[in-house]
């Protein structure tokens, strides 16, 4: 059974910046895709960032050229790194990761495509 866990949610101010971490409970190769998503007052599910197997990315319009999503293989983890952060960002924000054999998936992508759910991260961002 793989398990996500993130870390790193948290509060912040309008234009900061937090790091958003997701550990995989196995060692996982590049052939898994993996994502986060984010559940608002406005939206029940959106995705934020993705990166496939070869660590081709995707984003949101919203949170282009603010966020970046990255991947360590040799810690098995995965991050997303927010910046210039909004109060539009406000809200819990989940990891998730493919099965192997999906080689790409961009944030528009089903999320049925994604087998595993981390347990989410609140963030909050005050004006």
């Amino acid at each position: 059974q793989v398990q996500l866990v993130e870390s790193g949610g948290g509060s912040a101010q309008s234009g900061g910046s937090l790091r958003l971490s997701c550990k995989v409970s196995r060692r996982f190769g590049s052939s898994n895709c993996m994502g986060w998503f984010r559940r608002t007052p406005e939206k029940e599910r959106e995705g934020v960032a993705t990166i496939s197997w070869d660590d081709s990315t995707d984003y949101a319009d919203s949170v282009k050229g603010r966020f970046i999503i990255s991947r360590d293989h040799t810690k098995n983890t995965l991050y997303l790194d927010m910046n210039n952060l909004e109060p539009q960002d406000t809200g819990i924000y989940y990891c998730a990761a493919t099965d192997t054999g999906v080689k790409n998936v961009v944030v528009t992508s089903s999320p049925s495509l994604f087998a595993y759910w981390g347990q989410g991260a609140l963030v909050i961002v005050s004006s």
